[in-house]
């Protein structure tokens, strides 16, 4: 496997997640040659980092004082087509914590717990009404630190 720039140690990086969803892929989802399309996984990612971000309590509302998270930047690296009716597993987590911001990563395997997908991308707390980062909550690291 190429080295990819976010990930040390593969197996214990894979170790690390907890947190997942299924996928189906669904026919829309393919291209042409009948393999997911390359954007699809940033729309899994999405609703992995949705639900992950439901989960740990980000959109209740009580402790995020008028702010939102949105996707700064985003990489997906490809390791093993993925067809139409397969079902993955996308898992999901925070691996670095800033002031403003969070690198969240991402995982994609298949049913034979093959490698399909790796990425990460970086989250920042922007207020709602100045579009300015402001800093997460203790709370809120908290929530991110321990899922």
């Amino acid at each position: 496997m190429r080295s990819i720039p976010y990930i040390e140690d593969i197996q214990e990086w894979r170790s690390e997640f907890s947190f997942h969803i299924p996928v189906n892929i669904r026919f829309s989802e393919t291209d042409m040659f009948g393999h997911v399309n390359n954007v699809s996984a940033f729309i899994y990612f999405e609703e992995a980092r949705v639900e992950f971000l439901k989960e740990v309590g980000f959109f209740d509302g009580s402790e995020s004082n008028g702010s939102i998270p949105i996707v700064a930047d985003l990489q997906c690296d490809y390791h093993k087509q993925i067809y139409f009716n397969e079902r993955l597993l996308l898992f999901v987590k925070v691996n670095q914590i800033g002031t403003t911001s969070f690198d969240v990563h991402y995982l994609g395997v298949n049913t034979e717990n093959e490698l399909c997908l790796t990425g990460r991308g970086r989250m920042v707390n922007l207020d709602k009404e100045s579009g300015k980062p402001v800093p997460l909550t203790d709370q809120v690291k908290t929530k991110l630190q321990h899922n």
